[in-house]
This record gives structure tokens, C-alpha cells and sequence, in this order.
């Protein structure tokens, strides 16, 4: 039976949307697999590692037939990669082989039955819904992503603490070290409060495929699931069990200590002074004083490197250390060309922003050096 016929751009393309989340280890070999199916012209791809479902669908069947079946998501995504772009590629089923021929080019794949594919259920008592522009929700994601923590036993802190209340939703990371808030508004909103975490997984999925469009992802939030829908595709993910810091205790108010700088200088300053840190010890010496900010780095071979940037300050002297990848991380996601750096003493956290901006914070823990 003559599956789907287009060219290979059009099969590729829906074939990636849902191709991210398959797991090269996996304990059920089906999971490797993506789930076609075929109703009529339409066909749709499905793909779960059993957290996270994504489906997308395109127009890419020949005939009124329907019909099921799951193949090798990565050989398939391989094969279609390495033939011309713009040829035109057919694929039929055959019992429990597929067949993939694309001008002189012909391969054949092994299917596992679609009754067998684990799909996720979907809870539809949702709590909370809400629309955004893609690209204001992929901002939302791209301003706190970085600080998310991997494979900590902290399990929830291993995702985004996403907040609705009002017509304000706030994203919230942590890696216990550092925390990254950013918040938006959703126009005409009145929401209920709810508090859920999106798990890491999910998150670095969704920048992949937003777009940076005015193009609306809705979002509904379940008592244990989040689905999103934007363009063709829909993801439901499980969300994260536990409970996320409070982080609003952790934001500190009221420094009297702060010095505006210009990002790029900065930037390029720790850049420099972090090649003389080492892999087990990143840290960095800021010694601030009138006019004076000096960055200061060394190793265990003595080797040691400074930095002096001028800055407009005149109050009481202060030394304090960083860990300067913390540093960085959140100067290579800022866009702007001013950031704000507030400071206590050198116990306390520093408290980075945008000059004006209140809806963007990034707080880091300092370290002894």
C-alpha cells in the first residue's frame, strides 16, 4: 500500500518535529520507532519517549486509505537526510516492511505493529489555559533555561517552575547556585494561580521547535500534564512532582552597591580571564572600587590573569567571588547592551538585570576563592 508520496523536504520536515525526543537508549525497542498514521491524504507522526508525547501531521498521502504502522525514527530521519534535496520520495507498506525509493535510490525498513506503540493518555481537566506568541514564550524560556540543574537528586529542581496568576506568567530556574526569573504578560488574562514544573527535557524540546513569530502556542495545565499546541504540532509532557523553591525569598532587594556595564566589555573581559581557570576551579576575584572594577583569575600553577574595566562608582569597596561560567551563561543570553550588576557584601548574592527592565532577574551565589 502506497503510505506516503512527497518529497523528501515535506516528510522530513514533520519527521523532525517529533524525531527530538526519541531516545537513543531505550528499554522498549518500540520506542525508538515513530507511529504513522494515514487517514486518507493526511497523515500524522507521533513520537513518545513515555514523559513527553509530540504529534504533528502534513498532507503527504496518496489516496483515500487508512491504515498504521511504526518505523526506526532515526533510520528513517537518516535515509531521507542523505537523498537530494527536492527529489520525490515514496514510501509503501507491505506486511511488516517498509519500502523507500526515491528516483534509482530503494531501501527497505522493518515495522513494529501500531497496537503495540505506548501513547501517552491525555488528562483534559485542565486547570489553568493561556496563549502566547511563540517567540514572547520562547524568550520566556531562552532567559532562564541556562540555569536549570541536570540530573540533580533535587529532582524538581531539574526543570522550569512555570506560575500563572493574574495576566502575568513567570518562569523560574535554579541550580541551587544561581536562579534566572523572567516574567510576561498575557493581554486580557485573569488566571487562577498555578504553580507547575516543566521538566528540563520538555523545555530545551520547546525551543527547538517555537519559532519567533507572532504565531500563539496555547497552553493548558493539567493537574499532572502540560500540553502545548502551536502550528501543526501538539506536545504533552508529564510535569515535575515536588516543590520548587520559594523563589522569591531568594531575589534580594535593597543593595546599595550597583554598577551598570556594557555587556559585550564584560563579556569579553571574564571571557579572557576565565582562560586561566581550570576545570575543577572556575572561579573569579571582582574587586570593586572607585571607578575600578578588576577582575581577577588564577590556577594551581600560579598563573594568574587581571582585568580592569572603568566604571561609573563611587561607593565602599568590596571584594567578592563568582563562579565566572555562572557569570557568563547569563551574559550570553542577554541581548542588551547594558546589564546591571547590584551587590551586598561578599556573603551575599549579586543580583543581575536589564537597566529598566524589571521583568528579567538572575541571581548568583557568590564563592570563596
Amino acid at each position: 500500500m502506497q503510505f506516503i508520496r512527497a518529497t523528501r523536504d515535506a516528510i522530513l520536515k514533520p519527521l523532525q518535529t517529533v524525531a527530538g525526543i526519541v531516545e537513543k537508549r531505550h528499554t522498549l525497542p518500540i520506542l525508538a520507532n515513530v507511529l504513522l498514521r494515514k487517514n486518507g491524504e493526511q497523515v500524522s507522526f507521533l513520537a513518545t519517549d513515555v514523559e513527553i508525547q509530540i504529534e504533528t501531521s502534513a498532507s503527504l498521502g496518496p489516496g483515500k486509505d487508512e491504515a498504521a504502522t511504526t518505523v526506526s525514527a532515526k533510520k528513517l530521519s537518516d535515509i531521507l537526510r542523505a537523498l537530494p534535496e527536492g527529489v520525490e520520495v515514496s514510501i509503501g507498506v507491505t506486511g511488516k516492511k517498509a519500502t523507500i525509493q526515491a528516483g534509482r535510490s530503494k531501501f527497505s525498513l522493518q515495522l513494529l505493529g501500531a497496537e503495540e506503540f505506548p501513547t501517552v493518555s491525555i488528562n483534559t481537566a485542565f486547570t489553568a489555559s493561556f496563549a502566547l506568541p511563540q517567540k514572547k514564550m520562547k524568550h520566556l524560556f531562552q532567559m532562564v533555561h541556562f540555569a536549570m540543574a541536570q540530573q540533580d537528586i533535587r529532582y524538581y529542581l531539574n526543570g522550569l517552575l512555570m506560575v500563572t496568576e493574574g495576566d502575568k506568567v513567570r518562569v523560574v530556574a535554579t541550580d541551587g547556585h544561581r536562579l534566572a526569573y523572567c516574567e510576561a504578560t498575557v493581554e486580557g488574562a485573569a488566571m487562577a494561580r498555578t504553580e507547575v514544573i516543566i521538566p528540563r527535557k520538555t523545555v530545551l524540546e520547546l525551543q527547538r521547535l517555537l519559532a519567533d513569530t507572532d504565531d500563539l502556542i496555547s497552553i493548558d495545565v493539567a493537574a499532572n500534564q502540560v500540553r502545548l499546541k502551536f502550528g501543526e504540532v501538539t506536545m504533552v509532557s508529564k510535569l515535575v512532582e515536588g516543590k520548587f523553591p520559594d523563589y522569591q525569598r531568594v531575589i534580594p532587594q535593597g543593595y546599595k552597591k550597583c554598577i551598570e556595564l556594557d555587556r559585550d566589555l564584560i563579556g569579553s573581559t571574564l571571557s579572557r580571564a576565565s582562560i586561566l581557570t581550570s576545570d575543577k576551579f572556575k572561579g573569579v576575584r571582582l574587586s570593586l572600587s572607585d571607578s575600578t572594577l578588576k577582575v581577577q583569575t588564577n590556577n594551581a600553577e600560579q598563573e594568574e590573569a587581571l582585568e580592569e574595566v572603568e566604571i561609573d562608582y563611587t561607593g565602599e569597596p568590596l571584594e567578592i567571588g563568582f563562579n565566572v561560567s555562572y557569570l557568563q551563561d547569563v551574559l550570553a543570553n542577554l541581548k542588551t547592551e547594558k546589564v546591571q550588576i547590584e551587590l551586598g557584601d561578599a556573603n551575599s548574592s549579586a543580583l543581575i538585570s536589564v537597566p529598566g527592565d524589571p521583568t528579567f532577574k538572575y541571581v548568583v551565589m557568590p564563592m570563596r576563592i
